[in-house]
């Protein structure tokens, strides 16, 4: 070949060098800018929607995840407030997507803490199995409610949730028959809007149903109670996040339609007091709870977190004093593990004992008053799966509740946004184009299928240990792995004072 054909040749190598080039660049932008339209326009997923392209790695990575954690990453059991393994779990339910797992557990059944369930030698078959057994609350109340649900939404406020939030786990309370608590922020159009069963919380600010001096307004009381969506409502004492301390929603999230509803000024600092400055006593609880069930014909009970050993004593006793009607309906048990509220670390890390200490002994008092069937026990604090929630059953609760749960059901990635504007899910931020990405409509079948899995689980977990349906669950049931080695059973474990703290 001559020379001047060799340099035709070169030439040419180049420019078809060159036009891949630019043929690839061009491609790649082309490629880049329809998959942000894709992004931006679909609502599915929130991440996608709000980080266009660069939020299609946080899938890949999630997924290169399951075959590299062993060199870069956490276990699936090793993280806090929640493990991998936890968080799949929920999502998996929620998708309504096969939840079984291969190669045997990862949990660690050796554990001090490990609660393990008795399977028996003849467990119930699928066709004996039976929806969960009715319970009525509130029997001295002219309107006392009763339902057959297992696993509710607790409380979390409009405004520190936003809009779409509400909405999403509104309608998917109704889907799934579950109630919905409004938390302290009051009652807004988008709680009534799903149609779900309410329990109307009312905080230490009272707001909703208040009065300018922040008193409790009886007919601000009757106006909620009006609605018949509205089925009970829960005086709240303390939240397991920051027991003592009152809620705070900044007043730049104050706009003029969280004003209406809390009944304060817009731009005001929404800061509850760290507790009810009328009630100082027993006595002005009952009192309390009291005027709330009269006032509004519907069950009335408290929410807290257990401290004070001795105080369930004392106030056990006065109801028995004082007479069973005037009992609190119900009793909120929320655990010193919470964690939607923002709070200060010394509170969320070291006050207020562990659902699974309290459940137990709460449970334990209240039958050694007699007063066990009076008061309904609903359990509040970390229990998002089917163990955790069937070990609830079998203590002793009545019912159980869960915020982090519903939020994981509704795409929360636990990015620790929670107490500022910035939630990349659109969860737990009032920026507007966060949250375009969080569909109501989608999320709302998400918190369907999360309820109805969740019980189905339950339910086999029943089944196994031979019982038909997870409120006939008992003590007898399920057992504790001791720091010696040794599983105790529940019933045993439970008799006494003492409690282990679980995983």
């Amino acid at each position: 070949m001559e020379m001047h054909e060799l340099s035709r040749f070169a030439l040419t190598t180049l420019e078809v060098l060159a036009f891949l080039f630019i043929f690839i660049i061009g491609a790649s932008i082309i490629i880049v800018a329809v998959l942000y339209v894709i992004d931006r326009s679909q609502t599915k997923q929130a991440i996608r929607h709000n980080y266009p392209v660069i939020g299609r790695f946080r899938y890949f990575f999630e997924h290169m995840g399951e075959f590299f954690r062993q060199y870069f990453f956490a276990m699936d059991r090793e993280e806090l407030p929640f493990n991998r393994a936890e968080r799949s779990w929920v999502y998996r339910a929620s998708k309504d997507i096969d939840s079984t797992i291969a190669f045997g557990s990862t949990r660690d059944l050796y554990k001090p803490g490990t609660v393990i369930f008795g399977n028996c030698p003849f467990p119930k078959l699928s066709i004996d199995s039976a929806e969960p057994g009715e319970v009525t609350i509130g029997q001295y109340c002219k309107h006392p409610y009763s339902t057959r649900s297992i696993y509710n939404i607790s409380g979390m406020s409009y405004g520190a949730i936003s809009k779409p939030a509400v909405l999403a786990l509104s309608n998917g309370a109704r889907e799934a028959g579950c109630w919905m608590n409004t938390g302290e922020g009051g009652l807004s159009p988008y709680h009534l809007e799903g149609g779900a069963d309410i329990v109307f919380q009312i905080g230490t600010a009272k707001y909703g149903v208040r009065d300018p001096e922040g008193n409790l307004n009886t007919e601000k009381l009757k106006t909620v109670a009006a609605h018949e969506q509205v089925k009970m409502f829960e005086l709240k004492l303390a939240q397991g996040a920051k027991p003592g301390k009152g809620g705070i929603l900044p007043g730049a999230k104050v706009n003029e339609e969280i004003s209406n509803i809390r009944g304060i000024p817009v731009g005001t600092d929404s800061i509850s007091p760290n507790r009810h400055i009328d009630i100082n006593s027993i006595d002005e609880l009952l009192d309390m709870i009291s005027t709330i069930r009269e006032t509004t014909g519907k069950p009335a009970g408290f929410k807290t977190v257990i401290g004070a050993r001795a105080w369930l004593d004392d106030l056990f006793k006065r109801i028995n004093e004082r007479g069973i009607e005037n009992a609190p309906d119900f009793i909120t048990l929320d655990s010193g593990d919470g964690g939607t509220g923002a709070a200060p670390m010394s509170l969320m890390d070291n006050v207020g004992l562990p659902i699974k200490q309290s459940l137990p002994l709460l449970i334990n008092k209240l039958k050694q008053h007699g007063l066990r069937e009076r008061i309904k026990v609903i359990a509040s604090g970390k229990l998002i799966t089917p163990v955790e929630v069937a070990w609830a059953l079998a203590t002793g609760a009545d019912f159980i509740t869960s915020a982090r749960g519903f939020m994981f059901s509704i795409g929360c990635i636990q990015a620790l946004q929670c107490n500022k504007n910035t939630c990349p899910t659109g969860i737990t931020t009032h920026d507007k184009d966060l949250q375009s990405g969080l569909n109501p409509k989608n999320k709302a079948e998400r918190v369907r299928n999360y309820v109805k899995n969740m019980v189905y689980e339950v339910g086999v977990i029943a089944h196994s240990c031979g019982v038909v349906e997870p409120r006939q669950l008992r003590r007898q049931h399920a057992y504790i792995v001791s720091p010696q080695g040794r599983s105790i059973p529940l019933d045993e474990l439970y008799s006494g004072e003492t409690t282990y703290v679980h995983t």
